[in-house]
Parts: structure tokens; sequence; C-alpha cells
């Protein structure tokens, strides 16, 4: 169970990065949104992150999250923020992903 905590928790990484990108363009109310939605998300993301710690290593448990969270946020850029999908951003995000992958394993 505390494996699925840490994958929400990086996801709700994924989703701070994201509202804090909104707020870069949101105005008037509406950013004032995207500002609660980001602070929700990094509560979030830290409890479960907190939670996770618990049972899985510290040592797993952070590069796992930020993995996730780096990962998630190159893709959101890509996808929502028109930032440049290059060889070279792809496979950096790659490499680190086996990185992490090959921590867990070993």
């Amino acid at each position: 169970m505390n494996w699925i905590y840490l994958i929400i928790a990086g996801i709700m990484e994924v989703g701070f990065t994201f509202c804090l990108g909104q707020t870069k363009t949101a105005t008037g109310n509406t950013r004032y949104w995207w500002w609660g939605g980001f602070l929700a998300a990094l509560a979030l993301s830290m409890c479960l992150m907190a939670r996770a710690a618990r049972t899985i290593p510290i040592g797993t448990v952070y590069p796992v999250w930020t993995g996730i969270g780096a990962a998630g946020a190159v893709a959101v850029g890509i996808l929502f923020f028109n930032e440049p999908a290059t060889f070279w951003r792809i496979f950096f995000i790659v490499t680190l992903i086996i990185s992490i992958i090959g921590l867990k394993v070993l």
C-alpha cells in the first residue's frame, strides 16, 4: 500500500507543478484557484510521501518521488506549456527513470 501512496505522491508533485505553471498566465480569481490547487497538491504530496517513508527506505522514497515529479513535469511542460521535446531532454529523462529503477532493483 505504501508504494501506492508513493506513486500518488509523485503524481501530486506533477499536479502542483502544473498548477504553478498555470499561475503564470491566469488572471483575476482564476489565479487564486490555481494557487489553491498548487497548495493542496503540495500538501497531499508531502503527506503521502511521509506516509510511504514509514516502511520504504528514504533512500528509495525520495528518488522515486522526485523521478516521477521530474519526468511528469517535463511531460507537462511539453504537452501543456509548449516546451520543446528535444532529443536530449527525452534522453536524459529516460536516463533518470532507468537510474531510479536501478536504485530500486539493486
